[in-house]
């Protein structure tokens, strides 16, 4: 009798099973992180906009009547500076609460701009005038 080597039926279909289970264990993982990545996006422009701001507090001083600043246009962005692939001018508002101390908050909400990419998670970020994003 000659000898056959190679793989069972079986064995085949417990590799693919196993290949099965992890598919569906990665696949919510790289969704999260497919969303964190396009949120690096929306960060940086919030980033750019709170430069903005505390150039504008460093060149009027903390006595200026910042509620006179209500667009983005009123501290230095043109139309479209801020659209990206996912965020657009749209999607960020900014308040200024207070010239002494500087207190604001920048928040970046997801698909206001309706761009068909943006991250569906979570729906907005708020940046505080101590740098830090609060989902």
């Amino acid at each position: 009798m000659t000898s056959r080597k190679g793989f069972t039926l079986i064995e085949l279909m417990v590799v693919i099973f196993i290949v099965g289970i992890l598919a569906a264990v990665a696949i919510p993982i790289m969704r999260g992180r497919i969303d964190a990545a396009k949120w690096s996006e929306g960060k940086a422009s919030a980033g750019s906009i709170r430069t903005a701001i505390r150039a504008i507090h460093a060149e009027k001083g903390p006595a200026f009547d910042y509620s006179t600043i209500t667009t983005l246009a009123d501290i230095g962005f043109a139309d479209a500076d801020l659209d990206g692939r996912y965020f657009k001018d749209e999607d960020y508002v900014y308040t200024i609460t207070s010239g002494d101390p500087l207190t604001y908050l920048i928040t970046v909400t997801a698909n206001v701009g309706n761009s068909p990419e943006a991250p569906a998670n979570p729906p907005s970020m708020t940046l505080d005038d101590l740098g830090t994003f609060l989902p």
